[in-house]
């Protein structure tokens, strides 16, 4: 992490979002002891109590927050310490309706809910910046806190607002973006459809139109829109780091469910990276989804530990059916997130709650009191995160990249595309998931990153790229690395320009082909290849140019047209995929890629079993996550830290449990038998 030496205490942080002011008092030595007997250490305060610390403007109350975090003190439990802005109270929209956030078609959304405010209002600014210096300077000295939590899950309700404040921020934010309005109109090409604008005032956020808006002004709006809430979180860390000095974080929400906020762009402004994630516990593959997040949470972290701020026990109140996790599901889910990096793991919340909106959210204290499943697991998790001390601070091997931009995300899913059925997290997770299967773990990280250090890089659906990205990948292939791109990446460059000259755009000299047209399918529609795969969705009329044709299409719309190519550029090699194969298919080739590029899993295992390996400088351990319902054997030499047991050669992990080894012997710089050197962090 950015500042790891600054945490305090040793090992793994175990905890959650804990709220004593839903509680009597009385109850709160019993949360201390259960939290000591679970094996908790830090705890999140104060996040959704702005109402109560100022219960009217400028008039503070700060007694039963002295009293808790004594009282947590005293119990040898940390505290993450909230600036309390998540929610503004009823007061301030009382007396500035202006701050309300509105909808696309100018619906005002009221108090009543979270996160009701105006991302841009400068009058919502001015009073959590007010909270935050009074709360900073009563807690910057307490013993208990450890560190600072900004808000809490910024934009998750409230990214896009299209009031009038929005507009005239938006306005200010393009002035410094383009300077003049010749370069905002060349960018925006409003020579299409006459939108030239001829002064600043003529220009609103993207609101409610008759058709489709202008792609680039929506882009642009949600490039803004992610800035405003990083304004936010900017401010609000300034302002502590003015008056605190214990490191500051937020909680992310990296995944592929939220898609608005850039937060490769926000990691800087984080002592450390945080993040929460919750699955769909009924989606039989969820943990693939918990792995990708993860290691895309490592990613945006720089490939530092982060630190995992929100997960859940059991079931969640939002889904439309919240199911329970099965027995042995808690624990499976926290250590995979530790597998991946992460040096603490918390959940929402600590004690279920009476009432609210979340009040059938699962707890580590559910409704039903400590004598449950669910407790029981928490403290079996709190002596797991006890024996698995000494991996903080160190960091996963992974010789795979994969390549992700939200502004990517953004612009391929703008409407009037070639097909809906081309979205952003198809390719991503059907690349993401055969490595999975593989055995192979991989760092997510953005087109800038250094990639020399990887062994083979994945691009899928790269739609909207830079010069400068393109360019670098090119380089790392031509010094020997391997890369992967899929269909309609390259396309257009920052400003929603189509790069001319023929298809993939910035990437068609680096794959050695140029498609002139393509060619969607319809829903439903297949075609087959003649190297025995099948693939849906899109294909496309492709030329070779310098690349070998590996399989092409044997019907559909274009019998005898390259589908998949690979192209020698310097001492590399790059392959191109030109439809969107089955999973069958999916996993044939990334086995293929992987055997070309030299990588292998950190070690043998039967499907279904997920291998993962952290290193620090003279010691390694390997993570075995076993979510079958039968019994793994892998060969494993080293000591199961948690059993205590060693493991001669034969590690057994039973049907939904999970080993972590700790390789011996381990000598400095080298790599176990059998493996691939470690590629260099990102």
């Amino acid at each position: 992490m950015r500042q790891h030496g600054s945490w305090q205490g040793d090992g793994i942080y175990f905890g959650a979002d804990y709220n004593p002011e839903q509680w009597p008092e009385q109850v709160w030595a019993d949360d201390v002891a259960l939290m000591r007997r679970a094996g908790v250490n830090l705890v999140s305060v104060g996040i959704f109590s702005w109402a109560l610390l100022e219960p009217s403007p400028g008039r503070y109350e700060f007694g039963w927050l002295d009293r808790a975090l004594d009282v947590l003190h005293a119990g040898g439990i940390r505290v993450d310490l909230a600036t309390a802005t998540a929610s503004p109270p009823p007061w301030l929209a009382h007396r500035h309706p202006e701050t309300l956030p509105r909808t696309v078609d100018g619906t005002v959304l009221w108090p009543g809910g979270r996160q009701g405010y105006c991302p841009s209002s400068p009058i919502f600014r001015q009073h959590s910046l007010a909270l935050v210096e009074t709360v900073a300077d009563r807690y910057a000295e307490h013993p208990a806190v450890v560190m600072w939590h900004v808000s809490n899950e910024l934009g998750c309700h409230n990214v896009h607002c299209y009031c009038d404040v929005s507009a005239e921020a938006f306005r200010d934010w393009l002035r410094e973006r383009y300077g003049d309005l010749d370069r905002l109109n060349d960018a925006w090409g409003t020579t299409f459809w006459s939108q030239r604008y001829h002064d600043w005032a003529e220009i609103n956020p993207p609101r409610a139109a008759p058709t489709f808006a202008n792609p680039t002004q929506q882009l642009d709006f949600l490039r803004f829109s992610s800035d405003a809430q990083r304004a936010q979180l900017r401010a609000e860390r300034e302002v502590l780091k003015r008056r605190v000095g214990q490191p500051v974080t937020t909680n992310f929400m990296i995944g592929m469910g939220i898609k608005h906020m850039d937060y490769h762009s926000w990691a800087a402004d984080v002592d450390l990276v945080a993040n929460d994630h919750y699955l769909t516990v009924t989606d039989p593959n969820a943990h693939l989804g918990l792995a990708f997040a993860a290691d895309h949470t490592r990613g945006v972290a720089g490939g530092d530990p982060w630190l995992l701020m929100e997960h859940s026990t059991s079931a969640v109140n939002w889904q439309p059916r919240n199911v329970a996790k099965t027995p042995g599901q808690l624990r499976r889910n926290s250590l995979t997130h530790v597998a991946r990096g992460a040096d603490g793991v918390l959940f929402f919340q600590w004690r279920a709650s009476r009432a609210g909106a979340e009040k059938f959210h699962s707890a580590l204290v559910p409704h039903a009191g400590p004598d449950t499943k669910v407790f029981d697991e928490v403290c079996r998790l709190g002596a797991d995160l006890t024996a698995l001390a000494e991996v903080r601070g160190s960091r996963v091997d992974a010789d795979v990249a994969i390549l992700f931009d939200w502004e990517a995300w953004w612009g391929v899913e703008l409407d009037s595309h070639p097909s809906v059925d081309v979205t952003y997290a198809d390719r991503m997770r059907a690349l993401y998931d055969a490595l999975w299967r593989a055995g192979v773990t991989a760092d997510v990280v953005h087109p800038s990153t250094d990639l020399s250090g990887y062994r083979l890089v994945l691009v899928p659906t790269l739609y909207l790229v830079r010069d400068a990205d393109a360019e670098a990948l090119g380089r790392y292939v031509a010094g020997g690395g391997t890369a992967l791109v899929t269909y309609f990446s390259g396309i257009v460059d920052e400003h929603d320009h189509i790069r001319l000259g023929g298809y993939p755009g910035a990437f068609r000299d680096l794959l050695g082909v140029r498609t002139e047209e393509f060619f969607p399918l319809l829903a439903g529609e297949r075609v087959a290849l003649d190297d025995g795969s099948t693939a849906d969705v899109w294909t496309e009329w492709l030329h070779p140019a310098g690349a070998e044709v590996v399989a092409s299409y044997e019907d559909g719309p274009l019998p005898g047209v390259p589908a998949l190519t690979r192209h020698r550029v310097g001492d590399g090699t790059a392959w191109y995929l030109a439809t969107r194969l089955d999973e069958a298919a999916t996993d044939a080739l990334v086995g293929r890629l992987l055997t070309e590029a030299g990588v292998r899993p950190p070690a043998a295992a039967p499907p279904g079993v997920e291998v993962v390996r952290r290193r620090a400088d003279d010691r390694s351990w390997l993570f075995v996550v076993n979510h079958t319902d039968a019994e793994a054997t892998l060969d494993v030499t080293g000591t199961d830290l948690l059993t205590g047991q060693p493991c001669g050669g034969t590690l057994r992990v039973p049907a939904g449990e999970v080993a972590v080894v700790r390789d011996e012997p381990a000598v400095s710089g080298a790599v176990p038998a059998g493996e691939p050197s470690p590629a260099a962090a990102a």
